[in-house]
C-alpha cells in the first residue's frame, strides 16, 4: 500500500483576488482534503507576503472547526517570534473542542540571525544577486539534488530588519531551540519549572492530545534534535531542496526511540502541480517561478500572477529560482506518481506532504484531487 500524502498549504493570495478569499480557498481545500482521503492538512506561518496564513494558529481552528477527521496542525510555527506557554496554550484551547486532531509543528524560523538566509522551514530570505552556488546538478536514486542557493548579498536588507523590528518585543530574545523545544515539552506534559524552581501549569494546554514535530531544511540542529528526542520530523524538501536528503539522514542517524516512537518517522514535502496533461500542467505551473521570485528577491511572497498574461521570467529571474523550479513536481497524475515514487525511494519518507501554489483555486483543488486518486488515497482508507 502506499504511504499518506497530506498537504501543506499557505493561503496563497492570487493577484485579482483579496486575502479575505484567500482564506475561504484554504478552508475548503481543507474539506476537500479530507473527502480524498489526505492525512494531514498543515498551515504554513509567513508574514508581511501576499500569503493570508500569517496567523496560523487562528487558522489552524478554523479549519479543524470545518472538517470532522482529517488531522490538523503548523507547518511550522516561527518558534522565535512566539513563547513556548503561548504555542501550547493556543493549541492546548483548540485541542480542547476537537481532541486528538492537532499537530504541533516548530521550526527555528523567527529566531534571530547573525547573518542573512534561509530561515529555517519555509525560509523567506533571498537575493537579487543571489543563485545556485555552482551549476551542478545531482540525482540521488531519481531525485534531483540541485546545488545549494547563494543567499549571500542579500537585497532588501532594510526590509528584512523591519519585518523582526515587527514581529518581536522591543529586547526580547527568543531562547535557544533545544531550550525552546523542552520548555514546549514540559508545558505539555506538566512537567515545567522556572530555573526558580516554580510550578507553571498551561490551562489549556497541559496534557493537550497533541503531536509534537519539528521541522527542518538541513542535517543541523533541528533534524538531531528531532532524532535525540525520539520524535517526528518533517524535511522542506519543496523549499531547501539542496540539502533536504542530508536532514534525512541526520535524523535517521540521531534517532533514538521515544515514549512518542519507536522507530523515526519522515515527512517530506514536495511541491506539486497536476493536471490532467503535461502541458496544462506546465502552463499552470508556469508563474510558480515569479512567486519564488518576489519571495527570495523582492522582499516577501507577492500575489500568484495569472498564467495567460505574466511574462516569462528574465534569465537573471530565472537563475535565482532555479533550484526551485527544478524540484518542483508538475504533469499528470502519471508523471507526477513516478516522481513522487522517486522522491519516496530516495527518501524512505513514512509520508509525503503535498504543497500547490497556482494563480487558479480551481486547478490547485483540481491537482490534489487528481494526485489523490492517482495515489489511490480512497482505496487505502478503505483497506
Amino acid at each position: 500500500m502506499s504511504i499518506p500524502l497530506s498537504v501543506l498549504d499557505l493561503a496563497p493570495v492570487s493577484a485579482g483576488s483579496t486575502p479575505q478569499q484567500a482564506l475561504r480557498n484554504t478552508v475548503e481545500l481543507a474539506q476537500r482534503a479530507e473527502e480524498w482521503g489526505y492525512h494531514r492538512f498543515w498551515l504554513a506561518e509567513h508574514h508581511f507576503a501576499a500569503v493570508a496564513s500569517s496567523s496560523s494558529t487562528t487558522l489552524i481552528g478554523l479549519v479543524a472547526a470545518a472538517t470532522s477527521r482529517i488531522r490538523v496542525g503548523s507547518g511550522a510555527v516561527q518558534a522565535g517570534h512566539h513563547t513556548a506557554a503561548s504555542v501550547v496554550e493556543a493549541f492546548g484551547t483548540i485541542d480542547a473542542l476537537y481532541p486528538g486532531r492537532l499537530d504541533l509543528g516548530l521550526g527555528r524560523s523567527g529566531h534571530r540571525r547573525a547573518k542573512f538566509g534561509p530561515s529555517g522551514a519555509g525560509g523567506t530570505a533571498g537575493s537579487t544577486t543571489g543563485g545556485a552556488a555552482g551549476d551542478e546538478v545531482r540525482v540521488r536514486d531519481g531525485v534531483v539534488i540541485p546545488p545549494p542557493f547563494d543567499f549571500g548579498s542579500l537585497a532588501g536588507k532594510e526590509r528584512y530588519l523591519a519585518q523582526d523590528r515587527a514581529l518581536y518585543q522591543p529586547g526580547a530574545e527568543p531562547v535557544a531551540f533545544t531550550e525552546y523545544v523542552d520548555q514546549v515539552r514540559a508545558l505539555l506534559d506538566g512537567t515545567y519549572r522556572t530555573p526558580e524552581g516554580v510550578e507553571l501549569h498551561a490551562v489549556p494546554g497541559e496534557r493537550a492530545r497533541v503531536q509534537l514535530w519539528l521541522f527542518g531544511t538541513s542535517a543541523g540542529e533541528s533534524a538531531q534534535l528531532a532524532g535525540r528526542l525520539g520524535l517526528p520530523f518533517a524535511v522542506a524538501y519543496h523549499t531547501v531542496p539542496a540539502t533536504a536528503l542530508d536532514a534525512v539522514d541526520a535524523y535517521r542517524a540521531a534517532f533514538r526511540p521515544s515514549v512518542e516512537l519507536a522507530e523515526p518517522y519522515v515527512v517530506v514535502s514536495a511541491d506539486v502541480v497536476v493536471a490532467e496533461d503535461d502541458e496544462t500542467a506546465r502552463h499552470l505551473a508556469s508563474t510558480y517561478g515569479h512567486w519564488v521570485h518576489s519571495i527570495r528577491a523582492e522582499g516577501g511572497a507577492k500575489p500568484v500572477l495569472d498564467p495567460a498574461t505574466a511574462p516569462p521570467l528574465s534569465p537573471e529571474q530565472h537563475r535565482v529560482v532555479r533550484d526551485r523550479l527544478l524540484t518542483q513536481f508538475v504533469g499528470s497524475p502519471s508523471t507526477v506518481v513516478e516522481r513522487l515514487e522517486a522522491l519516496r525511494r530516495a527518501t524512505g519518507a513514512d509520508e509525503l506532504l503535498i504543497t500547490s501554489v497556482t494563480h487558479d483555486h480551481k486547478a490547485r483543488l483540481a491537482s490534489h484531487r487528481l494526485l489523490a486518486e492517482a495515489w489511490g488515497l480512497r482505496e487505502a482508507a478503505a483497506a
